[in-house]
């Protein structure tokens, strides 16, 4: 798989966000990629060094509309801990 198809999005939350200082950032990931998948991705795109990946399923949440009532879609969630000394990333940076 290409970097691309391995991390599709950031996260931006308040949480996501206030890990910004450890240099702790979190990418919603294409649901069968692994740990090392994910490192190699990020230092590819981003021209980092990833220290750690820890990654999570998110469960998709029952919303109701009316009468009707469904399920969002689940999907993966990693957090990526850059090294010390490693570069920030700068589209967090511009977010802040």
């Amino acid at each position: 798989m290409a970097a691309q198809d391995i991390i599709l999005r950031p996260v931006i939350s308040e949480k996501s966000m206030s890990g910004i200082g450890g240099k702790k950032y979190t990418f919603a990931v294409a649901k069968d990629a692994t740990k090392i998948d994910i490192a190699r991705a990020c230092e590819e795109l981003f021209g980092v060094k990833v220290a750690k990946v820890n990654t999570l399923h998110v469960r998709g949440h029952l919303r109701r509309q009316g009468k009707t009532q469904g399920y969002t879609s689940s999907w993966k969630k990693a957090v990526v801990t850059l090294k010390p000394d490693s570069k920030t990333i700068e589209f967090f940076e511009s977010m802040m």
